[in-house]
């Protein structure tokens, strides 16, 4: 299994919507950079990723797993563009903010501190373990 993070600002997109969704999930659509489709495309069905809030909040909020592997992302026409279908999981037990995670020396390389810019990132088991021991859960 591998982990990620998709971030969303929360007018647009929110954790509660994502789980209002239920167990069918919703697409991650909308995304139109290159490097965060190519993380798509390699997510598996039963990864895992932290749901961050960003802009509002900047801070991870639940955990997701992908219900559907890279398709073609039904907001656009244009074949480049594809994007994975995602559903919650479970919330964290305590937010875990980034400036908790620029504060985290072991979290240092986290792409999130490193690249806030990319909507779909890649998180290391350490990372996965450190930020859901943040959150107040079991890895």
């Amino acid at each position: 299994m591998a982990y990620w993070l998709f971030k969303s600002e929360p007018f647009k997109w929110s954790w509660d919507m994502q789980v209002a969704k239920g167990a069918v999930g919703e697409e991650w659509d909308g995304v139109r950079n290159y490097q965060a489709r190519n993380n798509m495309r390699a997510m598996k069905l039963g990864d895992q990723g932290f749901f961050y809030h960003s802009n509002e909040g900047k801070e991870i909020v639940g955990i997701v797993e992908v219900c559907a592997e890279a398709h073609p992302d039904s907001t656009t026409d244009d074949p480049r563009w594809e994007c994975v279908n995602i559903r919650a999981l479970r919330p964290l037990k305590r937010p875990v903010t980034l400036q908790m995670c620029k504060n985290d020396p072991r979290l240092s390389e986290m792409s999130l501190v490193r690249s806030m810019r990319l909507s779909v990132q890649p998180v290391t088991v350490e990372e996965w373990r450190v930020v859901c021991e943040l959150g107040g859960i079991d890895p």
